[in-house]
C-alpha cells in the first residue's frame, strides 16, 4: 500500500466522520484553521481533502459562511461515485451481506477488457447477496485487480459496503465509474436467490471503477427493479 499522502488521509478520515454521522447534513465542518491543527498538517492539504470530498457530493464550501455537509441522499446518484450499500444505508436501511465468495479466477475476455489487462490474467472475483433490512435486493459480482487488492480473500464476510473496505483496508481513493444499466428478466436462479418470481423486473448495472492508477474494479450487479432507483441531475446544454 505504501504511503499515503496527507491529504488523502484527511479525506478518508473526514468522509467517514460523515457517514458515521459526526457531522450531520446541514451541519458546518470545522474551518480550514481548526483541521489543520487536528490534523497537524497544511491548509494546502486540507483544501487539497475538502475538493475530494466536494467532488463527491459530501460538502458543498459556501462563500462567508463555511463547508456544508451534504445529504447523500435516498436514491444512488449518478453524477456521485457511490455504492448499493452507501445509497440503501442513507435511506436508513439496514444492509447485510449474504453468502460471501472470494476466489481468484482467470479473467475472461469481458472482465480483461474492462480492467485493461490480458485475457486469462489472475483477478479476484467477490460473489455475494446484498440484503436490505433483511430481504435481498441484490446479486453482486465484482472483478478486481490482483495485485492492488493483495490478501483480500483474508476477510470474506467481513464488510458490506466494498468502496468503504477498500478505503478503509487498502486506503484506496476510487476516482470515478463508468457505469451501462439495462432491464432485465429474472432467470430460475435469480429468482431463488432473491425471493421473487420468474421473469420479474430486474435493473443490471455493469460498472467499470477508477483510480489515478486505472481501472481496479468490473462490477455487475443485478437488483431488483422495484426495490431500488437512481436518480441523474443535469445541467445545462451543449
Amino acid at each position: 500500500m505504501g504511503n499515503i499522502p496527507a491529504y488523502k488521509k484527511v479525506y478518508l478520515s473526514l468522509k467517514k466522520d460523515i457517514r458515521e454521522g459526526r457531522y450531520p447534513t446541514g451541519s458546518l465542518l470545522p474551518t480550514e484553521y481548526e483541521l489543520e491543527l487536528e490534523f497537524d498538517v497544511s491548509r494546502t492539504t486540507i483544501r487539497k481533502a475538502i475538493g475530494l470530498l466536494s467532488s463527491e457530493g459530501y460538502v458543498k464550501k459556501k462563500q462567508g459562511y463555511g463547508t456544508e455537509v451534504l445529504d447523500y441522499s435516498t436514491t444512488q446518484k449518478l453524477n456521485y461515485l457511490t455504492s448499493t450499500s452507501e445509497t440503501l444505508k442513507a435511506k436508513g436501511v439496514k444492509v447485510t451481506t449474504r453468502g460471501m465468495v472470494i476466489s481468484i479466477v482467470k479473467a475472461s475476455q469481458n472482465v480483461s477488457e474492462a480492467l485493461e489487462i490480458p485475457e486469462g490474467s489472475k483477478v479476484y472475483m467477490i460473489q455475494r447477496v446484498q440484503l436490505a433490512d433483511g430481504v435481498p435486493i441484490a446479486i453482486m459480482v465484482n472483478y478486481l485487480k490482483l495485485n492492488e487488492v493483495a490478501g483480500i480473500e483474508e476477510f470474506v464476510g467481513t464488510f458490506t459496503g466494498l468502496y468503504e473496505f477498500l478505503e478503509n483496508q487498502y486506503h484506496i481513493i476510487l476516482k470515478s465509474a463508468h457505469e451501462k444499466l439495462s432491464a432485465i428478466s429474472a432467470d430460475f436462479t435469480e429468482s431463488q436467490i432473491l425471493q421473487i418470481p420468474v421473469g420479474a423486473p430486474l435493473l443490471l448495472s455493469k460498472r467499470v471503477t477508477y483510480t489515478e492508477k486505472g481501472p481496479l474494479d468490473y462490477s455487475i450487479a443485478k437488483l431488483i427493479g422495484d426495490r431500488y432507483e437512481y436518480s441523474v441531475s443535469m445541467e445545462g446544454r451543449k
